[in-house]
C-alpha cells in the first residue's frame, strides 16, 4: 500500500509535497495508518486530535494515545477538549453534526494560525460508498451520489482510493496499534446499520464491487461536471445579481428544457432541500417563502428572490437636537432654515421645526402603523395599505425606514411625507431633511 500509496500522490496529489500538512488523527485505525503513511514517505506533517468527551474514560484513553504516539515519533501535535454535548445542545444540532462543526471550525483556525497549508483527513473508499447510500437512501440530486470529494478547499483525503481491507492490511503488515471506538459496531447510526447489514450484500454480489462502485464515482464525478457548466452558461440568461440578492426570473426558467434541473443546480449550495415546495413556489401566490438553514427564497410576482436571511432589524436610531447627518441605518443630512430654498424631491424633504420633538427616530416601520400622507387632505392610512397602493414589493417594504417624532410618523424615507408637518405660508423654522 505504500507505493500505491507514493504513486497516487506523485500523479494525483504532487501540491502536498513540501507543504506543512495537518492530520486529523482520531486513534482509529484509518487515521494511525494516514499519520504512519504520511511519516514514513518523509512528509512534513503536525498531528490534531479532538477530544469530544463523549465516552467518557475512552475519550480521555484515545487523547494520552495519540500524545504518546506524537512524542515518541517527534511530530507536533495540538489536543483540543469539546463540551460537544453542551454546544449541541445550544446550537439544537445533533451531537455528529455539533461535532463536525466544531472540529473542522478548529482545524480551519490551526491552518491559518500554524502556517500549515492542507487538512489531510483519513477517509477512504468505503467511507465513499457509505455516503452514496446515505444519500441515496434520503434522496438527493446527482451531486449526492458523487461520493466524498478527494479534495474540497483547503481539505484533502488521500486514502480515498483506497478501500478498508487494504487499510487493514496495512495496519497488520507494520504493527500499528489504534484505538477501538466502541460506538462503531453499534447499529444506532444509520453509517452503522449499511455498513454492518447493507455493504457485505453487495460485495457478496459482486467480488469486485469496490473497483466498480470506484469507477462509476468516477462517471458520475465527469457527469455532474458537465451538468455544472451548462448550470453556469444558462446561469446569465435567468439570474441577476443584486447587491445581496439573486432574482431569478421565473418567465424565462420556464422557457429552458428541463427548468426544475437548473433550478436544483443553482439553490443546493445554499442549503435548500425541500424541493417540491420550491418547484411549486414557481406557481405560488407573491409572498411565498421557502426557508433554508441560512438563505430564503421569496416569490415575488415573476421573480425569485434568493438572499441571506437576516435577523428583523428592531433597533431604533435617535437623531439629537442639533445633530447634521446620520450614517445607520440611512445617511441623512439635517439643516436648519428660515426659508424654502430648493423644491421637495423624493429623497430632499422640508418640514415645519416647530411641529417636531427632539429626539427624532428612525425606525423600520411595524403593522398597524398610519400616517397622514402628504397631500390627502389630513386623510389617514395605514403604512401597509400605502405600500400595497404603491405596489412595493415584500424586499422594498422590508428595506424602508420611518422618520418619526415621539410616535408619529414624519416621512416615509424617500417616499412619503406626513402631512401634519409640512410647511406653510406661516411656518418661520424649517428643518431640511435630505437622503444622501
Amino acid at each position: 500500500m505504500l507505493s500505491k500509496l507514493k504513486d497516487h500522490l506523485i500523479h494525483n496529489l504532487p501540491f502536498l509535497k513540501e507543504k506543512k500538512l495537518l492530520l486529523a488523527v482520531s486513534g482509529g485505525i484509518d487515521s494511525m495508518v494516514l499519520a504512519h503513511l504520511f511519516q514514513q514517505l518523509g512528509y512534513e506533517i503536525a498531528i490534531a486530535h479532538c477530544n469530544f468527551n463523549l465516552r467518557g474514560e475512552d475519550s480521555n484513553g484515545d487523547e494520552q494515545f495519540i500524545r504518546d504516539y506524537a512524542n515518541k515519533n517527534n511530530i507536533k501535535i495540538f489536543v483540543i477538549n469539546f463540551d460537544t454535548k453542551r454546544f449541541a445542545e445550544d446550537a439544537k444540532l445533533s451531537i455528529q453534526i455539533a461535532a463536525r462543526q466544531l472540529r473542522y471550525s478548529w482545524f480551519a483556525e490551526l491552518l491559518q494560525e500554524n502556517g500549515l497549508v492542507y487538512l489531510l483527513t483519513a477517509h477512504h473508499l468505503d467511507d465513499s460508498v457509505e455516503t452514496f447510500l446515505i444519500n441515496f437512501t434520503r434522496g438527493t440530486g446527482l451531486e449526492g451520489l458523487t461520493g466524498i470529494p478527494q479534495i474540497n478547499d483547503t481539505t484533502v483525503r488521500p486514502l480515498l482510493p483506497f478501500t478498508r481491507i487494504e487499510i487493514e492490511a496495512y495496519a497488520k503488515e507494520n504493527n500499528i496499534t489504534w484505538r477501538e471506538d466502541s460506538s462503531n459496531a453499534s447499529n444506532k447510526y444509520l453509517r452503522n446499520k449499511l455498513r454492518h447489514n447493507v455493504v457485505p450484500v453487495l460485495k457478496e454480489l459482486n467480488p469486485s464491487f469496490a473497483a466498480s462502485f470506484l469507477q462509476t464515482l468516477q462517471n458520475l464525478q465527469q457527469a455532474q461536471s458537465l451538468v455544472q457548466d451548462a448550470a453556469i452558461l444558462i446561469y446569465k440568461q435567468v439570474v441577476t445579481d443584486r447587491d445581496n440578492q439573486k432574482h431569478i426570473d421565473i418567465l424565462q426558467l420556464k422557457r429552458l428544457p428541463n427548468y426544475k434541473a437548473y433550478l436544483y443546480q443553482w439553490l443546493i449550495p445554499f442549503g435548500f432541500t425541500a424541493w417540491e415546495d420550491i418547484y411549486n413556489l414557481t406557481e405560488a401566490q407573491p409572498g411565498k417563502v421557502i426557508l433554508s438553514q441560512s438563505f430564503r427564497l421569496l416569490k415575488d410576482r415573476d421573480v425569485l428572490i434568493l438572499e441571506p436571511l437576516q435577523q428583523n432589524d428592531v433597533t431604533i436610531y435617535v437623531i439629537q437636537e442639533g445633530e447634521e447627518q446620520i450614517d445607520i441605518p440611512v445617511r441623512l443630512k439635517l439643516n436648519q432654515l428660515n426659508k424654502i430654498l430648493d423644491n421637495s424631491t423624493k429623497n430632499m424633504l422640508f418640514v415645519n421645526n416647530q411641529l417636531i420633538k427632539f429626539p427624532l427616530f428612525v425606525r423600520k416601520w411595524q403593522e398597524g402603523d398610519y400616517f397622514y400622507p402628504l397631500g390627502m387632505k389630513g386623510q389617514k392610512k395605514k403604512v401597509s395599505k400605502y405600500f400595497k397602493d404603491e405596489k412595493l414589493s415584500l424586499t422594498e417594504k422590508e428595506n424602508t425606514w420611518l422618520l418619526c417624532s415621539e410616535n408619529e410618523i414624519i416621512w416615509i424615507i424617500g417616499m412619503r411625507a406626513d402631512d401634519r408637518f409640512k410647511v406653510t405660508e406661516n411656518t418661520t423654522q424649517i428643518l431640511k431633511i435630505e437622503v444622501l
